[in-house]
């Protein structure tokens, strides 16, 4: 009777153990796909905010007003593609998801958007 309670232990740790891992997993998704929004929400200000700038030129650059509203959205922007005498913008922006448990260390989601202006 003894051993038969000692493996009942045993494999009630193992579910406890497999319970908890797969909670923190579970986190670790839900913070990486809040991120993942976060991100594509600052690219697609940032590349609406540069094309606007193409579109009705205010003495700034396009890339200063793309990264002045990717850092509103608390992203990073990382690269702006919208030159001047086009209606264009292209923009990538860095989220940080922060410390994942299940991966450990500090991990970052990238987003893209494209924004053209109809210039009729």
């Amino acid at each position: 009777m003894n051993r038969e309670q000692g493996s009942v232990s045993i494999v009630v740790a193992a579910l406890v153990a497999m319970i908890l891992v797969l909670g923190l997993g579970a986190a670790d998704l839900a913070k990486v796909l809040v991120a993942a929004s976060r991100a594509q929400s600052a690219a697609d200000a940032a590349a609406l905010a540069a094309a606007q700038e193409l579109a009705l030129p205010t003495g700034r650059e396009p890339s200063d007003a793309a990264a002045e509203y990717a850092a509103r959205n608390a992203a990073v922007l990382i690269e702006c593609r919208c030159e001047e005498g086009t209606l264009e913008a292209t923009v990538q922006v860095r989220v940080p998801v922060g410390y994942l448990s299940t991966l450990g260390g500090e991990r970052n989601v990238e987003a893209q958007a494209r924004a053209i202006v109809d210039p009729n």
